[in-house]
């Protein structure tokens, strides 16, 4: 499959959701499939940011403005220099999405990983050797901004197969290009 951009993908695409969603193995498999580069949100976290989540402090918005900032630098860079980029970014508020669209300076597309919260919360629970405790987790739900029409956006229940959801992610992009507006699955 092309990489670049003229097929009528965004060149940037997030994986958003809350931690537990998914995020990250649909965003492998979907990076592999493009054969582009796939970036992590979580890799772009301030030290402070880190042991803050990983001592159960929820962040602010004060101290998400330089993460995003960093990390819409990083996909926007990336995106210019390979065509298509995925990343990950838990983006759960549209200001957050909006200063991500800004920093990346590209066309970009959102897709939202959803789930319930007892299969997140079960997710979390199993999950080891990362900082993003489960206690958290309500907290980011509470946050939580669906993208609107007006966004770029896919929902997607992330209870299907990674590859079933790469598969939809990419016929949306292709189906739809740019004009693309949200639309539910699952």
């Amino acid at each position: 499959m092309q990489r670049k951009s003229e097929r009528g993908r965004a060149p940037a695409i997030v994986i958003m959701g809350v931690s537990g969603s998914g995020k990250s193995t649909l965003a492998t498999v979907l990076a592999a499939k493009l054969g582009c580069p796939f970036l992590e949100g979580d890799d772009f976290h301030s030290a402070a940011n880190v042991a803050k989540m990983r001592g159960g402090e929820p962040l602010t918005d004060a101290d998400r403005w330089p993460w995003l900032d960093r990390l819409g630098a990083a996909i926007g860079a990336a995106a210019a220099r390979d065509g298509i980029t995925v990343a990950t970014c838990s983006a759960l508020k549209r200001v957050y999405r909006d200063r991500l669209r800004t920093a990346i300076a590209l066309p970009t597309a959102f897709v939202l990983v959803t789930a319930g919260r007892g299969e997140l919360a079960r997710r979390l629970t199993a999950r080891h050797g990362h900082y993003m405790p489960a206690t958290l987790l309500d907290s980011q739900l509470a946050i939580l901004e669906r993208p609107d029409a007006e966004e770029l956006a896919l929902t997607l229940d992330g209870s299907f197969a990674p590859e079933l959801l790469a598969d939809q992610v990419v016929g949306w992009l292709t189906a739809n290009g740019p004009e693309a507006r949200q639309s539910a699955h699952g």
